[in-house]
């Protein structure tokens, strides 16, 4: 055979040497199938893209005979698996060709599946090492790192390096795939597990377990939780995941495997390990997955772990002990209490019981209940039993604590001397004073203890047994401090029980902190007391309370803070006169803040502020706005109780704008206090009243008490919507005198504003301004031209520029129509002139021949938009020619008023008027005589 046969060449290329074009080639060139499909498969390289041609070359030359195998089975008379299985063995028996190349088909498409799966593995761990490349950049030159390539791969151990997978592409296709999987799972490569676990489960499955104990112990759950077995509630079975496989089915685990082999990884990572929290995260991940019979599991596992890791420990590490789920699981109840405890002392054994013992004996109570056999007394028989056997300096505490425990237990708010007697009763120790820090641990107890004693949402109302817990380890000292605190909080009950205001003794341990809680009951005992008829009417009574308030705030001897504790004098001293202030009585009220010296320890702007505060108390609650009678009236007075000044000024005139507004029955007084723009007040006010209007001074008077005195932009306001109502009304002289006072406020702002028409202020009200000038100018039914005049030409001066032709329209418009008028006026008094002298009639011959000669066109003049203009012109020139001076015809002013054309001749005056009146005439279009 030649060496250049194809045969001889592919036997001649080098695994290494091949190429895709190369392969294309060689194999193209040969006929026979089985032959290539042989070379394909006996073929293994490292390169994606050649390896991948192999196989896709090989199996499209054993497409023909899974074709002919087809044709075969089809033409086959009988049906059923096992018939086409025996039809099947025939065919391939007669044709062993097609037998071998179907053979070759299966195991090249095992490795494109295997392939494709490289492929992807690939591609996630370059991805996940450039993301590892960009987080680590800045470490790269870390001076303290030895050995940088090791630090990198040694912390990131799920992330293989893109150019090197550890097993190269001919090992991959070959080698068993479960074996494939515990290796990247020993290197914690879940992401490749993950990928092949989903893309070969049919393969895989049968061996998840094992793939899974490949990991190590160490490694926490959440990192491969995916991987992690969960259980499907509605199929009673294991949850199979999401597959991309087809060859087979997968068998799940019943629910009692499934939580086996929990218990027995979270055993192995206890017992390999002693990373008792990763086991606990394994165990809790499988309850979370729906993995059932794990909850005692995972009960025993976070009480070993609190023993383990939160429990106090020997002061020597050689002393420790080592515990297992074994071990742990063998202890009884009462051995596993003195583990947690074998190591507290006088100072932590509180504490100790509270975060370690008790959540053990509400585990113990929840167990005996699912059992069946609920034991309410199982903690206390456990407590009693641990107290029995404790060292006897904690046995002391224990039985001293007991009276706090039953008294800061008790709901009674009535029983104070019985509580006393029992206080009576305990010994009193000989304690020399200690150290700051006792004193501040004691303090903290009762701050614990008060959280403690709270009910909540999740915890109900503590019991004398639970507050035994926190006073029975406490040593003598702090036990001492604890019935010195004991001793304030009687006589703090007393007080408040003398009062009105009962509590009980836990009251005082929930608000030993809570300084809003202090002052609400200092509240309630400042007003209670004056709210009931009869009582509290004299000064001393006031005194009285004022001097037990100053009590419950008083620290004793011992450095124990009472009831009100927290407040300072100045606050005392404000609640009482709040509560002085809110019983109405104003005289008692004035004694005590102007008698010298003053009982009440307070700032005038605080005074000020309570006064203003009751004021608007009475105020809101108030059925009656009329500040003469009723809740009304005791706001309004309640305002002169201290000096005048400019805040109380201020609400007395609300109050009495209040008084005035409710007389047009706008609204309520609690209305009007939360009305935030109170002009809305006045607008209310003018259109609920017909004739409101009329009095500008009134509801100017109004303004002023609302609050808007001084307020040149609300008075511009007001006054414009006086004018509007009037307008409406066709009041318009009204209107218009409104409209004078607006314009005077305006000029007046304007001049004493430093800024000028630039302010903002100014700007507001010149807008305001001219909008009511525009409205009234234009208005059809206003009949007095000059008027309107006037107001336009205010619209004008203070309107912005764009509306410059707007209001230029209207007023060409009214002097369009005022000439007309004026012109048919000229006309009419023409016709009823009488004769004259000769000498009269010859120079008014001469004057109207002058005029004449002018020859100017009637239409053009008559029908131009400014006429007057026109004729003023053309009058100047003529009389420019005239033996006497003229003067110029004037506009209006803002009066309206007209000055006519004045002669200075004296002779000629009364002639050269009426002359000069048939000649504007004349122009004006009238006639001739």
């Amino acid at each position: 055979m030649s060496a250049h046969q194809p045969h001889d060449r592919w036997q001649n290329v080098g695994d290494d040497e091949l190429t895709v074009h190369l392969v294309r080639d060689i194999l193209n060139a040969i006929d026979d199938d089985l032959w290539v499909a042989a070379a394909c498969t006996d073929r293994l390289v490292n390169d994606v893209n050649v390896q991948r041609e192999l196989l896709e070359h090989g199996l499209s030359r054993t497409s023909p005979a899974v074709d002919r195998a087809r044709t075969s089975l089809a033409q086959g008379s009988e049906s059923g698996p096992s018939c086409s299985k025996g039809i099947l063995s025939a065919y391939f028996k007669q044709v062993p060709a097609d037998a071998q190349l179907c053979q070759l088909r299966t195991i090249l498409l095992d490795r494109l599946d295997r392939l494709s799966s490289f492929v992807e593995i690939y591609k996630v761990t370059q991805l996940q090492w450039e993301k590892s490349d960009d987080i680590d950049s800045e470490w790269e030159d870390d001076p303290w790192d030895d050995d940088p390539q090791e630090t990198l791969s040694s912390s990131k151990p799920d992330l293989i390096p893109s150019a090197d997978l550890r097993i190269p592409l001919s090992k991959f296709l070959v080698m068993d795939l479960a074996d494939t999987a515990c290796f990247f799972a020993s290197l914690e490569h879940y992401s490749a597990v993950h990928i092949l676990m989903t893309h070969h489960s049919s393969v895989l499955w049968p061996f998840r377990f094992v793939v899974l104990n490949s990991i190590p112990p160490h490694a926490p759950p959440s990192k491969y939780s995916e991987l992690l077995p969960a259980y499907d509630i509605s199929q009673g079975a294991e949850s199979i995941p999401r597959s991309q496989s087809w060859r087979s089915e997968r068998d799940p685990l019943d629910p009692v495997k499934l939580a086996a082999w929990y218990a027995w990884r979270a055993e192995d990572i206890v017992a390999s390990t002693g990373m008792l929290n990763i086991a606990l995260a394994m165990v809790r991940h499988g309850i979370s997955s729906g993995v059932p019979d794990l909850d005692q599991l995972e009960e025993d596992l976070g009480l070993l772990t609190c023993l383990v890791y939160d429990a106090p420990q020997p002061s020597h590490s050689s002393d420790a002990e080592d515990w297992t789920l074994d071990r742990w699981k063998s202890l009884e109840p009462a051995q596993v209490i003195q583990a947690y405890l074998a190591h507290s002392t006088e100072e932590t054994v509180a504490k100790d019981i509270t975060r370690l013992v008790m959540p053990y004996l509400f585990v113990l109570e929840a167990r005996a209940e699912r059992a069946g056999q609920p034991d309410p007394d199982l903690a206390a028989h456990l407590l009693y039993d641990y107290v029995l056997r404790a060292p006897l300096p904690i046995a002391a505490a224990v039985f001293e604590a007991l009276a706090l425990s039953c008294l800061y237990s008790s709901d009674s708010l009535s029983e104070w001397s019985t509580m006393s007697s029992i206080f009576e009763c305990l010994p009193a120790w000989d304690i020399q004073p200690g150290t700051e820090d006792e004193a501040d641990e004691a303090d903290a107890t009762i701050a614990s203890l008060g959280a403690f004693v709270t009910p909540s949402t999740t915890t109900s109302r503590c019991s004398a047994t639970d507050l035994l817990l926190f006073f029975k380890p406490l040593p003598l000292t702090s036990l001492s401090r604890a019935l010195d605190i004991l001793d304030v909080h009687l006589m703090c009950g007393e007080i408040l029980s003398r009062w009105g205001v009962p509590v009980s003794l836990r009251w005082f341990l929930q608000s030993a902190s809570d300084v809003v809680e202090q002052r609400a009951r200092a509240n309630r005992m400042a007003r209670r007391t004056g709210s009931s008829p009869g009582e509290m009417k004299s000064k001393d009574d006031w005194e009285w309370l004022l001097e037990d308030m100053h009590k419950l705030r008083a620290t004793s001897k011992a450095g124990i803070r009472g009831a009100f504790g927290l407040m300072s004098e100045v606050d005392i001293s404000s609640v009482f006169l709040s509560g002085l202030l809110s019983s109405g009585l104003f005289d008692i009220a004035r004694a005590f803040l102007h008698k010298r010296p003053s009982k009440l320890s307070l700032p005038s702007s605080v005074v000020e502020d309570i006064c203003l505060s009751v004021s608007r108390e009475f105020y809101d609650n108030a059925s009656s706005a009329n500040f003469k009678i009723g809740d009304m009236k005791l706001a309004y007075d309640c305002l002169a109780v201290w000096q005048p000044s400019e805040r109380l000024s201020r609400e007395r005139d609300f109050i009495e704008a209040t008084s005035r507004i409710s007389s047009y029955n706008v609204s309520i007084p609690i209305e009007m206090r939360l009305t935030t723009d109170r002009l809305s007040l006045i607008s209310r006010i003018l259109s609920g009243t017909a004739d409101a209007y009329k009095h500008t001074q009134v509801i100017l008077d109004i303004l002023y008490k609302l609050g808007y005195k001084g307020d040149a932009v609300a008075e511009v306001k007001t006054l414009a919507m006086l004018s509007d109502t009037a307008l409406q009304a066709e009041d318009f002289t009204r209107a218009y005198e409104t409209s004078q006072r607006m314009v005077e406020t305006v000029l007046q702002l304007r001049a004493e504003t430093p800024g000028g028409p630039e302010d903002p202020a100014v700007r507001k009200a010149c807008e305001v301004c001219w909008v009511a000038c525009y409205q009234l100018g234009r208005h059809p039914e206003f009949k007095d031209v000059d008027k309107k005049l006037a107001v336009l030409g205010r619209a004008l001066e203070f309107c912005p520029e764009d509306k410059l032709s707007d209001i230029l329209t209207s007023w060409r418009r009214l002097q369009r129509d005022d000439l007309e008028s004026r012109r048919e006026s000229i006309s009419n008094r023409s016709t009823t002139y009488q004769r004259r002298p000769a000498a009269t009639r010859i120079s008014v011959s001469s004057l109207q021949g002058k005029l004449t000669d002018l020859r100017l066109p009637m239409a053009p003049l008559i029908n131009a938009e400014d006429a007057a203009a026109l004729a003023g012109r053309a009058f100047n020139r003529v009389a420019s020619t005239l033996p006497f001076t003229v003067g110029g015809r004037g506009r209006s002013n803002v009066t309206g008023d007209s000055s006519g054309l004045g002669l200075n001749g004296e002779d000629v005056s009364a002639q050269a008027s009426r002359v000069l009146q048939r000649g504007i005439g004349w122009l004006l279009g009238g006639d001739e005589n």
